[in-house]
């Protein structure tokens, strides 16, 4: 267990996680804003060959608006991330805790927002089994 993220293993394949993670997320009113698909870009960039990891860059729009109004540069800590890769015939699973990583900054408001979006990104990761 990591304590700025929820993190599981799954018999799921990656492919398929990655979907039910984008439904999800959708029924929690996120949206995918970024996607990165980390095992191309180090075939690409460096030549190197690792397994499937992709970043998920997602966004709750009414949230990240109250964010911004409590905390202008909290642009640099969004969008929340979701991971999925493989390792040892398993995909992982591993969601941000947006409450964690706000801790670093002194705002009870953004705290607020933090929460709120902690517990919808955890409503993502427990919907995934």
């Amino acid at each position: 267990m990591i304590n700025y993220g929820f993190t599981k293993e799954l018999d799921i394949p990656y492919e398929t996680v990655i979907e039910l993670v984008r439904v999800a997320l959708n029924k929690e009113g996120f949206g995918v804003m970024t996607e990165i698909d980390i095992k191309q870009k180090m075939k690409e960039k460096l030549g190197l060959d690792m397994n499937k990891y992709i970043i998920l860059g997602a966004c709750n729009p009414p949230n990240a608006y109250k964010a911004i109004l409590a905390e202008e540069n909290i642009g640099l800590m969004l969008p929340c991330n979701v991971i999925v890769y493989e390792k040892n015939n398993k995909t992982i699973l591993s969601v941000m805790r947006p409450a964690a990583a706000m801790q670093m900054i002194d705002n009870a408001e953004l705290q607020k927002v933090a929460e709120t979006v902690e517990e919808q990104l955890k409503n993502v990761f427990d919907a995934i089994r």
